[in-house]
């Protein structure tokens, strides 16, 4: 699926008040809810944590975007606002309410000519997306290729053993839980398509296997 190229630059100092409005949302959402909304007691349902993943899929994405030829500044602010909705849509729903979110945001700087803002949006919108990456634009694709590639790795074994906890399980069932991030990341691995992304599935997986290891030639009972 091919896309204009633009001209449009977005700076740091525009796109640091783009994180600090994402932030403001998020937390706004959580105020908003009720009863606590889903699964509060998770960490990771809450708007530090969100906003966190957020971040770490600018990066991610950024990289590959930058390796692969896609649109730098389309691929960053599209992963910015990815999931910006999330604590306040459905799950089927959050992709599309994170584009209007974006739109709205994009359009009122009167700032950024149409078809960066559509460029962007139509990234949001499929970045939930299930077929063949292939079929969506360098910057859709460099956008969930980073939001599958945040779920595994270190920071995946790190948030499974965190909800370890929170399941009130011992360390005994640490080797189910990484088995858990392995899986993931096999299937994270075997969806990606860039160069780029497959390297840091490579490298992340390699993280998860060594842990794995050390586990089990340290605690006896696994």
């Amino acid at each position: 699926m091919g896309v204009e190229i633009t001209e449009t630059t977005v700076s740091e100092p525009e796109f640091d008040r783009m994180q600090a409005f994402v932030y403001e949302y998020l937390a706004a959402s959580v105020e908003k809810e009720d009863e606590g909304g889903r699964m509060r007691w998770y960490p990771w349902h809450s708007a530090e944590y969100r906003h966190n993943h957020i971040l770490n899929v600018v990066s991610i994405a950024t990289e590959i975007a930058e390796k692969e030829g896609a649109d730098v500044d389309v691929t960053r602010v599209a992963a910015l606002f990815h999931d910006v909705a999330k604590l306040e849509a459905d799950q089927e729903l959050h992709a599309e309410a994170g584009a209007r979110v974006a739109r709205e945001y994009l359009e009122a700087q009167g700032e950024y000519p149409e078809s960066f803002i559509n460029q962007v949006c139509r990234a949001i919108e499929y970045h939930s997306y299930q077929g063949d990456l292939t079929d969506l634009s360098l910057e859709a694709q460099a956008v969930i290729e980073a939001d599958l590639l945040d779920k595994i790795g270190a920071n995946g074994t790190a948030l499974m053993l965190l909800r370890m906890g929170y399941e009130a399980r011992t360390h005994m069932d640490a080797d189910e839980m990484i088995d858990r991030v392995l899986g993931r990341g096999l299937d994270a691995a075997s969806r990606v398509q860039s160069e780029t992304a497959e390297g840091i599935a490579h490298r992340r997986l390699k993280r998860v296997k060594w842990f794995k290891e050390w586990l089990e030639d340290e605690i006896a009972g696994l």
